[in-house]
């Protein structure tokens, strides 16, 4: 028997995060999340989706009082679908087809009581940067704000009539691996002109780069991710909550003059810090994290964000751009491998260009559908 239990309390609250630390605690690629990077999402005053949408936690006991499972079940009311489309995240669960079963006939229950339709998970109350997919291929450490899982919730998924909806990559190279001669020959070119230039990005300017990646982003990705537009504010309001880990050898962008054309930002895998932390970040773990971040050197960096305005496209100048960034960092950073925050199946655009940069997939998630109607038919993500 299993019964479900509303997530409530503060002992309830504790034992969603301490449930997964249990279940992988002889798993040596597993890095448990900051406890407070969980609780922000399931806070209505941190998370501005509770604005247009409702979530709820839940725990899974058996009949020892035993916690076997848990997840999180919201609807996003700006989450446009096809159909009306809820969502589950925060899936863990024992090796178990049957409390799998039970778990996500409990979510498809919460979401049809909604006027929901589907279910697509695991994704993330909030933005697709952090904690969306499942990991199909490559069990290897996970990047900050990555989720992580056992082989066995593709089959607890599958098994239970979740489609793959789309599939996310994430590609990742050697820093000092040779960059393609295609590239070298486009920074060679752009090299020439005296219009453009290349600069990393550094915490005295943070207000001058958040207006230029404002604007490149707003130019080159608007017409993605269902039309969503940045805010120059609150790009600054990012770049300020992520100026105590900014390597200002690592963030490049270009320009014409002095128009923002180009970017290609990167952060260190701060996952490479947080695992020995064990989910804390109180002030002890905070002092130890400065300790940590001074004295062990951190071989993992994470490709964020790419971009090239539209009237620069198919120039050449992301070769400029990569190839003056590499040359760079490589004398100024103990950096051995970069890897790319996950790219959709869908962005064939996307992943041309970082196979251009001779990666490899090193890793790969998968976001499900569920269709709660099994007679309709189903639709992978349209492509870009």
């Amino acid at each position: 028997m299993i019964i479900a239990e509303e997530v409530q309390n503060d002992s309830q609250k504790k034992e969603f995060l301490e449930f997964p630390a249990r279940l992988y605690k002889d798993d040596k690629n597993y890095i448990r999340p900051r406890n407070v990077d969980i609780e922000e999402v399931f806070n209505p005053e941190r998370n501005k989706f509770f604005k247009n949408g409702a979530c709820t936690r839940f725990l899974f006991k058996n009949g020892k009082n035993e916690t076997v499972g848990k997840v999180a079940v919201f609807i996003n009311r700006i989450y446009q679908q096809d159909q009306p489309t809820g969502g589950i995240g925060f899936f863990d669960c024992i090796n178990s087809q049957e409390t799998a079963d039970f778990i996500f006939d409990h979510c498809k229950s919460w979401l049809r009581d909604r006027g929901m339709e589907a279910m697509d998970g695991p994704i993330n109350f909030g933005e697709r940067d952090k904690f969306w997919g499942l990991v199909i291929e490559g069990f290897i450490e996970p990047l900050y704000g990555m989720n992580y899982n056992f082989p066995y919730y593709k089959e607890l998924f599958e098994n239970y009539g979740f489609k793959i909806y789309f599939e996310q990559l994430c590609f990742s190279r050697p820093i000092f691996a040779e960059v393609s001669r295609v590239f070298t020959l486009m920074h060679a070119r752009h090299s020439k002109n005296p219009d453009i230039s290349a600069r990393p990005m550094t915490k005295a300017h943070l207000e001058k780069f958040a207006k230029d990646f404002t604007e490149i982003y707003n130019k080159a990705w608007a017409a993605h991710g269902e039309g969503k537009r940045m805010e120059e504010s609150k790009v600054l309001k990012m770049f300020k909550t992520m100026k105590p880990i900014i390597n200002e050898h690592i963030s490049w962008f270009v320009y014409e003059k002095d128009k923002p054309v180009a970017m290609w930002m990167n952060l260190p895998d701060t996952n490479q810090w947080f695992k020995y932390l064990n989910g804390k970040f109180g002030l002890w773990e905070k002092l130890k994290f400065l300790w940590i971040k001074k004295f062990r050197k951190n071989e993992k960096m994470i490709g964020l964000v790419f971009g090239v305005v539209p009237e620069w496209q198919r120039k050449g100048l992301e070769g400029y751009m990569i190839w003056e960034g590499t040359q760079h960092l490589r004398k100024h950073t103990d950096f051995k491998v970069t890897e790319m925050q996950w790219i959709g199946d869908f962005n064939p655009k996307m992943i041309k260009i970082a196979e251009n940069l001779d990666t490899t997939v090193t890793r790969k998630l998968a976001t499900y559908r569920y269709l709660f109607d099994r007679n309709k038919t189903f639709e992978r993500h349209p492509e870009l």
